[in-house]
């Protein structure tokens, strides 16, 4: 398989990290559509990363629906997400909960970085940034009330979930992108959790830095 887009952007990130805990080998090719859409194109008419593309040819897109494929593809005990009930709608909603922050810290990101100086909305940036630092203190809240500790799990399962990789993606995102939230003195528990998420292996190696 090969995976189209940079591990800066959480939504790569993340389908990078649930791919490397599921097991299944790809490899990465790190563009951008900004810097070279022809390289998203071709198989993205979106030009949005990431795009994974399968061994057989076939092509997936939004990071979302690549994610629910890959579980699809794999075993009932190793797939990241719930197959049914209350755990699934947990996962799902800490998982949603998650990547909704990672969208409001990339859309306050670009107002600053894709616009001209003087068609800067600096209200509409900080609305973002609000909503982003919300989605934190809900996932803070989360990692607190499942006394995650050394060894828990954010999603309750006896395994990590897509809840535990999309948290943990989202917080360190937010961190590295909005610095001035400050995040971690906020929320040290997510912090703490986050920690423990990036130091395996799965997320260090492909580390967004």
């Amino acid at each position: 398989m090969k995976l189209i887009g940079l591990y800066r952007s959480p939504y790569v990130r993340r389908v990078a990290v649930s791919l490397n805990i599921l097991g299944m080998e790809y490899d990465n090719e790190a563009v951008t559509p900004f810097e070279s859409p022809e390289a998203v194109s071709r198989f993205n008419p979106l030009v949005r990363i990431p795009t994974l593309i399968l061994d057989d040819g076939d092509v997936l897109v939004e990071s979302y629906a690549i994610l629910d494929a890959l579980d699809d593809m794999s075993p009932p005990e190793n797939r990241l997400v719930p197959s049914t009930g209350y755990p699934r709608r947990h996962v799902m909603q800490l998982s949603a909960i998650a990547t909704g922050t990672m969208d409001k810290a990339v859309w306050a990101v670009y107002e600053g970085r894709f616009h001209p100086k003087e068609k800067y909305h600096k209200p509409w940036a900080e609305h973002n940034d609000t909503q982003a630092d919300s989605g934190l203190a809900y996932l803070n809240e989360a990692v607190l009330k499942a006394d995650c500790g050394e060894n828990g799990w954010l999603g309750g399962t006896d395994r990590i979930s897509q809840a535990d990789i999309s948290a943990s993606i989202a917080y360190s995102f937010t961190a590295m992108a909005r610095p001035k939230l400050r995040v971690a003195e906020k929320y040290p528990a997510l912090d703490e959790f986050a920690g423990r998420m990036e130091a395996q292996k799965a997320f260090s190696s492909v580390s967004p830095l």
